[in-house]
């Protein structure tokens, strides 16, 4: 089957305005008789399914959690990106899709991401209308913050805690449609399966995580937008729940997946304490607005630091090595992602690591608050050079912009962040691979749709932060409601879709099949013993920096862990109850087959981009020596995985990426 995007023709700047202009619709009266299902509840299901319903579209709404304000957007904290150009800085739509195509190292596509940065100026207004508490200046603006990978401030935030704020104005306007009837919202269902009728994806099956029972659902689309699949790494700044389940049950009804390989390291994570962690703590990129990165110059001081002899902040200036102002001195701490945890781990890697497993690297704000303090005592007309006085002023300031964040930090860690820097190390976070999605958001299944992070449309091979809430709502309100009626104007004279169908039957016995072999297994080892081990093999052949060797040991060693999960795991229970084990085992076994497909990928792809950092492509001379090494001849384009049965024998698709409105040219940010 050939990759068709459906990208509009046109110059990029009209192709969206002229694809709406152009597209069937469906009317008021027509869309109360036509059905669809959204699995997810994020940002992106969440508002998709306010805005569906608010059009006239029956709704279905799924969600795992207890309630569709526990999707993991929740936990997002350091704003949303949008090209309003409040601060005058010289931001613009362009410079937006610019700065995306650019910090996802040219892996993108050009239309999709132009889209995004045309209708992010959208999503704040949405935002504001809905009553989302977004930070403001004195005099009653909105307020904006800088991110790493842009030299404009185009972030919006709300405090730490953006992600939070958001979700409950999509929450909100959920509940508007839950309270009219338009969606119908089932808590702790669990899709297992998409149901594909006559080349139509036309239900899902799903499972009751409260009673075990198995339930048919059918609709004239589907809807996922599930988030990313991290967790394959079994340590990541992702909800304990987050899991690749529904979009790998797409892929394997026929989604191509998409760019598996990629995955962003984020630079500011608390540091792994040790084997009893069960998820790493994300601290906001917001943060390297204010705060500065570094470790000593010197060994003996790194040594005098570990063993607790020299107090960081008791380190003289001359003796540190700002070492991301020092590589990179025009973008400086606000690097992108992929460069920042890069930088971070060639310095721990040289032994330089400042706390007692050598992985940990000083975000210090002590500058910060020094320059706030006396910028805050000038305009109160006090004692510049009362010491005490700047320092508590320039910590009130921090505490505004940041309070939350500092506090989530001295819990876990039992340091305060205001009297000594924050240790942080690069963990996994973000994932840019996901389904295959052509222009209107659609995979290769006819009437399946992915939105958000659960895609892999807009960001690349590396994410800019803040562009993950943007493009989860962009999906949602202002892209998905538009193109997927055009598909469903073919269905108004449908009618509603039975689930007595030989599909749903063969579905829903599949499902029940892998939950009996679950639960009669009686093996030896729990499900975490697996997933634990394959989360080690993905980290340290599959992660932050991969080679030949490592890859190939890694899709031997998961495929051989996956033999042995399927003969040896144990889940307690049964399945006529609430049984936390069963949904992990479920969802680990996919992972299993996930990191298999993973790897390939990474072995495939001989080139470093974004956060796909390869160790035979590095720059070896000239200004980028040591830099990623990306090869634009051979590999510009999205690889899309067509399942076949195994992971191993996952088909290859290309879809060449064009570049007819940014340069293709290796990136720098020095």
């Amino acid at each position: 089957m050939a990759l068709d995007s459906k990208i509009p023709e046109g110059p990029i700047a009209d192709k969206w305005t002229n694809y709406k202009n152009n597209i069937n619709l469906v009317n008021p009266a027509n869309k109360r008789n036509i059905d669809v299902i959204v699995v997810g509840t994020g940002l992106a299901g969440g508002s998709a399914s306010a805005t569906l319903a608010e059009l006239g579209y029956n709704v279905k709404a799924f969600c795992f959690q207890d309630s569709p304000r526990r999707a993991h957007s929740i936990a997002a904290q350091g704003g949303i990106n949008a090209a309003k150009n409040y601060q005058g800085d010289g931001d613009s739509t362009y410079r937006l899709f610019y700065d995306t195509v650019k910090g996802g190292d040219y892996r993108s596509r050009e239309a999709n991401v132009y889209r995004l940065a045309e209708v992010s100026a959208n999503i704040i207004d949405q935002c504001v209308a809905q009553g989302v508490p977004f930070a403001r200046e004195y005099g009653g603006y909105l307020d904006n913050r800088s991110f790493g990978g842009v030299l404009v401030s185009r972030t919006f935030y709300a405090a730490g805690q953006t992600g939070q704020q958001l979700l409950l104005g999509a929450y909100s306007a959920m509940n508007r449609q839950i309270g009219r009837g338009k969606i119908k919202m089932y808590n702790r269902h669990e899709m297992l399966d998409v149901v594909v009728v006559d080349g139509k994806a036309r239900g899902i099956i799903t499972r009751n995580l409260i009673t075990g029972e198995i339930e048919r659902h059918s609709a004239h689309a589907v809807v996922l937008g599930t988030g990313g699949y991290g967790n394959v790494f079994f340590l990541s700044t992702n909800a304990m729940g987050s899991n690749v389940t529904a979009a790998w049950k797409a892929h394997k009804r026929g989604a191509y997946f998409a760019n598996p390989c990629y995955t962003q390291i984020h630079p500011t994570c608390i540091p792994v304490s040790g084997d009893h962690q069960s998820k790493l703590t994300l601290m906001s990129e917001s943060l390297r607005n204010d705060g500065r990165i570094w470790v000593p110059k010197r060994k003996e001081d790194v040594e005098a630091i570990r063993s607790g002899k020299l107090k960081p902040k008791e380190l003289k200036e001359e003796d540190r090595d700002y070492y991301l102002e020092r590589r990179y001195p025009a973008f400086g701490n606000l690097v992108p992602r992929d460069v920042a945890s890069r930088a971070a781990k060639e310095r721990c890697d040289a032994g330089f690591g400042v706390n007692a497993t050598g992985e940990a690297v000083f975000l210090d704000f002590a500058s910060a608050i020094q320059r706030y303090g006396k910028e805050q005592a000038l305009i109160h007309h006090l004692d510049v050079n009362d010491a005490a006085l700047v320092k508590k002023l320039g910590q009130e300031v921090v505490k505004n912009k940041y309070g939350n964040l500092f506090q989530m930090y001295e819990k876990i860690v039992d340091q305060d962040p205001y009297n000594t820097p924050m240790m942080i190390y690069p963990a996994v976070h973000y994932t840019m691979g996901g389904i295959w999605v052509d222009y209107n958001l659609m995979t290769t299944v006819p009437g399946l749709y992915c939105i958000g992070e659960a895609n892999f449309s807009d960001h690349g091979a590396n994410r800019l932060g803040a562009s993950a809430l943007m493009q989860g709502l962009a999906d949602g309100y202002f892209v998905l409601p538009y193109t997927i009626g055009d598909y469903l104007s073919n269905d108004i004279r449908t009618g509603p879709i039975s689930t007595d169908s030989k599909e749903f039957e063969e579905a829903e016995k599949g499902v029940r099949d892998q939950i009996n072999h679950l639960i009669n297994n009686k093996g030896t080892h729990t499900v975490d013993h697996f997933h634990k081990k394959l989360g080690k093999i993905m980290w340290n052949k599959v992660g932050m920096a991969r080679n030949v060797q490592g890859l190939t040991e890694a899709i031997k060693e998961i495929k051989e862990l996956r033999a042995e999960f399927w003969k040896d795991v144990k889940v307690p229970g049964t399945n006529e109850e609430f049984n936390d084990e069963l949904a992990k085992a479920g969802r680990v076994a996919d992972y299993l087959e996930l990191g298999e497909l993973f790897a390939k990928d990474a072995l495939h792809r001989e080139e470093s981009c974004g956060g796909h950092f390869r160790e035979d492509a590095v720059e070896l001379d000239g200004e980028q020596k040591g830099e990623a090494k990306r090869d634009d001849e051979n590999f510009a384009y999205v690889a899309a995985w067509e399942y076949k049965g195994e992971p191993s024998d996952a088909v290859l698709h290309k879809e060449d990426l064009e570049f007819k409105d940014i340069e293709l040219k290796q990136r720098s940010y020095k």
